[in-house]
């Protein structure tokens, strides 16, 4: 399958809705490249037969997983609205558009468990967090190494999920997250400045507006050209 780095899940997204529900593409781009072997060697095929979700079944279990969002310019919110009025509209418009690529999206479970909330809606309303992917790629590293923060209790109701990847070296590897922890995965490459979740997650101001942008726009070139690699090898 040919991978574009540069398509815009928006263009086969119906008007007003969101692509990780929506778009075909996205979809088939994340069946493609998450079919493929676990640490374990065990393949993790991906069927999309079923509307809005991917599915796999084996032996490992059944998982039911959908696109999430992990790039976002927060031209939308509240809090962050006196920042984006001193930006060009253009410079938003190219941030949003990057983040609606492939290098900006990556699934997680969709099932509820005991009527609870998913890990896309706890990483997204939880004030320590908000949506930051690094904040969340942190709380994975600490779950995978026993320590509390503030998604452990949503991360162990999906516990049978990250075991399929063995450790943080084999979540980070499978998604293609290298550019995102250092070389050693002992710690993560922040989009800002991190302090324990002391700090508010969303940029204060904008020079950290700026420079959350500037790393995320990295971050995302640099795993989408990790994705079109794989790619090409697969073919």
């Amino acid at each position: 399958m040919q991978i574009d780095i540069y398509y815009n899940f928006y263009t086969d997204t119906p008007k007003g809705k969101d692509p990780d529900t929506y778009s075909d593409t996205l979809r088939k781009y994340h069946q493609f490249l998450w079919s493929k072997p676990l640490p374990n060697g065990v393949v993790f095929n991906l069927d999309i037969k079923k509307t809005k979700v991917l599915c796999h079944k084996s032996e490992l279990g059944e998982f039911l997983l959908s696109s999430d969002s992990i790039a976002h310019d927060y031209s939308k919110w509240k809090s962050t609205e006196n920042i984006i009025k001193q930006i060009p509209k253009n410079e938003i418009e190219t941030f949003f558009n990057l983040g609606c690529t492939i290098g900006g999206y990556i699934i997680f479970p969709s099932n509820r468990i005991n009527n609870q909330m998913t890990i896309n809606g706890s990483r997204g309303i939880n004030k320590k967090i908000k949506d930051r992917f690094d904040l969340t790629l942190e709380c994975i590293r600490r779950f995978y190494l026993n320590e509390n923060s503030p998604l452990t209790e949503t991360f162990n109701r999906y516990r049978n999920f990250f075991k399929l990847f063995d450790n943080f070296k084999g979540y980070v590897d499978f998604f293609f997250l290298q550019d995102l922890v250092k070389e050693n995965r002992s710690s993560i490459n922040y989009f800002l400045p991190f302090n324990n979740f002391k700090n508010s997650p969303i940029p204060s101001d904008i020079t950290e507006y700026k420079l959350y942008r500037k790393n995320m726009t990295e971050f995302i070139n640099k795993r989408s050209k990790r994705m079109k690699e794989y790619s090409l090898q697969k073919r």
